[in-house]
């Protein structure tokens, strides 16, 4: 598997991981009122979700395919932005 398709599986689940916070949130308040200790469960499984993001690296020259320059984009990049590898080769590491 290339790794551009492992960074977008990590951006699909992280786009679950998401929906599933925002509905734990939402059953919260419904049954029990606003709760900021729902809200701060939410957003520690979101970072624990998204622990693994840093470790998908150009094998080349080890950019993360999910910053933009200083900005962490929900999306990864198919073609390296520092060396142009194509990210969904699987024959050259």
């Amino acid at each position: 598997m290339s790794l551009y398709e492992s960074a977008r599986r990590h951006a699909l689940w992280m786009l679950g991981a998401l929906a599933v916070a925002i509905l734990f949130v939402a059953v919260v308040e419904r049954f029990f009122g606003h709760s900021s200790l729902a809200f701060g469960i939410a957003i520690i499984g979101l970072v624990a979700a998204n622990r693994q993001m840093l470790s998908f690296n150009c094998p080349r020259c080890g950019k993360n395919v999910f910053f933009r320059g200083i900005f962490v984009v929900p999306w990864p990049n198919r073609v390296c932005g520092r060396c142009m590898l194509d990210l969904t080769d699987t024959s050259e590491k």
